[in-house]
């Protein structure tokens, strides 16, 4: 009887936690997505595919030209990159290496943190997980989101993210984009920024761009875990290996249980 009272007075507190699990998980979707309206609403579709190498070399060779120098990749080596994008440990060094590093080494920048602090207050961040925190879809967006706005330090603004204190890395490929903003806020005064027009166009055409902002996040997204590209390719060898284990097995079961069906 102690027992069974023992286990009934817990019923009420095991409930209580279930409440506050499910409480705290709703609060997280909350601020998951009061942090998302904030950074400017839809995000649009990357559409970046890991098994095209083609891609992940293009956005190699876009990344280490217009952001390795300001953001590095310290959880990525050049060896590394070279193995898993098909290319040659000379070819990386001669074309994608512009700090001197050695082929073994990882990916840093040649920036100082003095000069970092000079020009944009602190040191970059790192984007070695970028794809895997922020996701490739926000990166994708994000690229496609600068605009000139000359109340900002450097220039320029995003409307995915607000306030972000970079400038446009691609603007030589896109051109000049400018935002379309709404009615003012009655509260706050501020404009939201309802669409975004380029007004004097770059090297790329929007299809070249967005082909170009695609390869990048599809690099990042290898950055982000570069062994996935092998796991994907070991996948279906697994799969095959498991459904022909599956099918031995039953043939096993069946065999063994033969006899005692016939009893």
């Amino acid at each position: 009887m102690t027992d069974l009272i023992a286990h009934v007075s817990h019923r009420p507190v095991q409930k209580m936690r279930i409440v506050k699990k499910l409480a705290t998980f709703a609060a997280g979707l909350l601020v998951s997505f009061g942090a998302f309206a904030a950074e400017g609403g839809h995000l649009m579709q990357s559409g970046t595919d890991l098994g095209d190498r083609a891609s992940l070399q293009r956005g190699a060779k876009l990344y280490m030209n217009y952001c390795s120098g300001c953001h590095s990749l310290k959880y990525l080596r050049y060896s590394r990159m070279a193995e898993d994008l098909g290319l040659t440990e000379d070819e990386v060094m001669a074309n994608l290496n512009f700090t001197g590093a050695k082929v073994g080494e990882q990916i840093q920048v040649s920036m100082t943190p003095e000069h970092a602090n000079q020009w944009f207050g602190k040191m970059p961040p790192d984007l070695s997980l970028i794809a895997r925190v922020r996701g490739s879809d926000w990166i994708y967006t994000y690229l496609k989101s600068f605009y000139l706005d000359e109340s900002r330090p450097l220039g320029w603004n995003n409307k995915l993210f607000p306030n972000a204190s970079m400038p446009n890395p691609l603007w030589e490929l896109q051109g000049l984009q400018h935002a379309e903003f709404g009615e003012p806020d009655k509260a706050t005064g501020d404009r939201p920024v309802l669409g975004l027009k380029v007004t004097q166009p770059g090297h790329q055409n929007a299809e070249e761009f967005s082909q170009s902002v695609r390869d990048i996040t599809t690099f990042l997204e290898y950055a982000g875990e570069p062994a996935a590209l092998k796991r994907q390719s070991l996948g279906v060898w697994v799969i095959l290996f498991l459904a022909a284990f599956t099918f031995l097995a039953y043939l096993l079961k069946h065999e063994y249980w033969r006899d005692v069906d016939k009893h």
